[in-house]
């Protein structure tokens, strides 16, 4: 488990104290993904990097399974960081070394190994991640996506607890993005690693994380499983990310909405309620009747989940809205 307790970090610069995380404590379980969504200069990358250290804190305490990581000297460092694995944005791969020797580098560093037993390590490594055949090539002679691969790969090397990503997809197409999501979904759900990210996109939330946490100039304003924080947003910052990920103009959508009659509602269903005939039948025992204005189904992480925009007229409206929240459907009224 990894547990920050009122830790925060200030930059001088300039003689003046610059805060890039104010006073924050959160917990990540054991084999969660745990996501930090943010904007540019939200603080995202720095309290990751708090994790293992590679940005030191001005101050509170930081702890990893029990042990105080902000308490470790030198060589404690050194032994807790063989237990941390780190994928990055622009890959950071060695241009004259080959994919084989990338990801043996960091057992080459730690120097516990024999030779042969690198080598077969490699071999696991590469076979996990799809690059077997790839092995003897250099890093200018790979795709984007397949460089992130390597990065897996070498951040794996040490059998490492922990995965931190930092903006691992973000330099990647759409298509290489989901291959490289579903790759780390497969890693945690296999080797029950925790994996830690950060992004910008709502989208890469919603495919692999179970908790999240939505950070906005240094300071965390939302946090709670993915389903709640996507489906469920209260935060302005949070609904902005949710409205881009959605493709949604509020603004335009109260615009079109304006000369629709009825009452505005907006239902969400999760899990086995998204294909259930619910609609229907509350038409048939309420006399109501809907149009449908706005709706999508798709899922979060392995939860199926539907979201509908009803204009709904005549017959027992209240009796018809009690019938949705007994159903378990999640009603927000618009108007």
């Amino acid at each position: 488990m990894i547990e920050f307790q009122n830790v925060h970090k200030t930059y001088r610069v300039a003689g003046k104290d610059i805060p890039a995380l104010y006073p924050t404590s959160l917990r990540v379980e054991n084999g969660q993904v745990f996501g930090l969504i943010g904007h540019s200069g939200a603080g995202k990358s720095t309290l990751l990097r708090l994790i293992n250290r590679l940005e030191e804190p001005s101050g509170g305490q930081i702890t990893v399974d029990g042990e105080e990581v902000t308490a470790l000297d030198a060589n404690g460092l050194r032994r807790f960081r063989q237990q941390v694995g780190m994928i990055f944005q622009h890959f950071n791969l060695l241009a004259s070394k080959t994919v084989a020797d990338n990801v043996a580098l960091p057992l080459t560093l730690a120097g516990e190994l024999s030779r042969k037993d690198i080598d077969q390590r490699v071999a696991e490594l590469l076979a996990r991640v799809g690059l077997s055949d790839h092995a003897r090539k250099y890093p200018a002679q790979l795709s984007g996506g397949q460089k992130q691969r390597v990065g897996i790969a070498r951040a794996l090397a040490t059998k490492p607890k922990i995965l931190l990503c930092d903006e691992a997809t973000s330099a990647l197409d759409p298509q290489t993005t989901a291959s490289v999501l579903q790759l780390l979904a497969e890693i945690n759900r296999e080797l029950k690693l925790t994996i830690v990210l950060i992004t910008h996109e709502m989208d890469v939330i919603r495919r692999v994380c179970d908790q999240v946490a939505v950070m906005d100039a240094g300071v965390i304003v939302e946090q709670g499983s993915v389903a709640d924080v996507f489906l469920h947003p209260k935060h302005p910052t949070t609904k902005r990310f949710v409205q881009e990920a959605e493709q949604v103009d509020e603004g335009e959508q109260r615009d079109d909405f304006a000369h629709v009659p009825g009452r505005i509602v907006r239902l969400t269903f999760q899990g086995e309620a998204t294909y259930a005939p619910l609609l229907g039948t509350v038409a048939r025992e309420t006399g109501v009747d809907y149009s449908i204005l706005a709706g999508r189904i798709d899922r979060i992480k392995d939860i199926p989940y539907g979201q509908l925009t009803l204009a709904v007229t005549g017959g027992d409206m209240e009796a018809a809205f009690a019938r949705f929240t007994a159903a378990d459907v999640h009603m927000e009224v618009l108007r």
